[in-house]
């Protein structure tokens, strides 16, 4: 079991064998999706953002190398489905072995970074659909943020849409995550948590592409979650976002929306990977119970 990263290794073999990460994308063991359909993904797409920040510290995921072994602990506790990340984590990844019979999410757009001006417009720095699918991954996952006072949100609606459809025709996952947001201040965007707002942009997300056959939601967990899921047929993946407050009243909320039927995991980041004690792996082990139940 990897639960050790060497990252000048990882360093010299990036600056002596490119190559190596293609031959290990195609040499990869694929995931085998449960039968159930539910899922239990870790996140670790932030640091592309510029958004280093968990629970008050702005900088707590700046070191590559200790965000690496916390996502080593974490993909190998029993019970863990897959990762979502940009390419130079999942090529960390994939070159330390870790992604081996692992689902594996490609994030594809970043570019709307933490506090810039241009926010929102959020454009597609990452993956494509075509190097998803020749890479042997299972899906992309996209931001989309819809602010009602701001142009770039027609850009980024209509990116979504083409991607949507570019996955479904190479039968990958499209993983959005939509939120109805508005700037509050020249350096901060605010996304809106209450049920109505998650509804609107639950609708607006589901009708985007020229088919949903392949369409997933990633939805914030909010007060009157039954009737947010209510709004959707899609599968749906409920997320951590920054972890604040009692962890135990997390866990609790995370495991009533669990129990609607169009719930089929979570898709997990700082919450689990910077718990407030400091242990991955009870956290980890925590989220898989609530979406696994026992697992052997």
């Amino acid at each position: 079991m990897i639960t050790r990263i060497d990252a000048a290794a990882l360093t010299r073999q990036r600056a002596t064998n490119p190559g190596s990460v293609k031959a290990a994308w195609r040499d990869r063991r694929r995931n085998t999706r449960p039968v159930d359909g539910r899922l239990m993904i870790v996140a670790a797409d932030h640091p592309a953002r510029g958004a280093l920040g968990v629970r008050g510290d702005a900088n707590a995921m700046a070191s590559r190398a200790e965000l690496l072994e916390r996502l080593a602990v974490a993909l190998t506790r029993p019970g863990v489905d897959g990762v979502l990340g940009t390419a130079d984590i999942l090529e960390d990844l994939l070159l330390a072995g870790l992604l081996e019979g692992k689902m594996v999410i490609g994030s594809m757009n970043r570019g709307g970074l933490q506090g810039a001006e241009f926010e929102f417009d959020d454009r597609w720095t990452g993956y494509d659909a075509e190097t998803l699918a020749a890479s042997g991954m299972d899906g992309g996952k996209m931001l989309t943020r819809i602010c009602l006072e701001d142009e770039d949100t027609a850009r980024v609606l209509e990116s979504t849409g083409r991607a949507v459809t570019a996955l479904a025709n190479h039968e990958l996952m499209a993983m959005v995550e939509p939120f109805l947001s508005v700037r509050v201040a020249p350096d901060q965007v605010q996304n809106q948590l209450d049920a109505d707002s998650v509804i609107k942009s639950i609708q607006i997300a589901a009708g985007l592409g020229a088919t949903s056959a392949y369409t997933w939601l990633k939805l914030p967990v909010v007060s009157q979650m039954h009737r947010v899921l209510d709004s959707t047929t899609l599968p749906s993946l409920l997320l951590g976002g920054d972890p604040a407050g009692d962890p135990l009243e997390t866990y609790r909320q995370w495991a009533d929306a669990l129990a609607h039927p169009t719930a089929m995991g979570l898709v997990i980041g700082r919450a689990l990977l910077y718990p407030a004690d400091g242990d991955v792996a009870r956290a980890v082990d925590t989220a898989v119970g609530l979406v696994h139940g026992g697992v052997a």
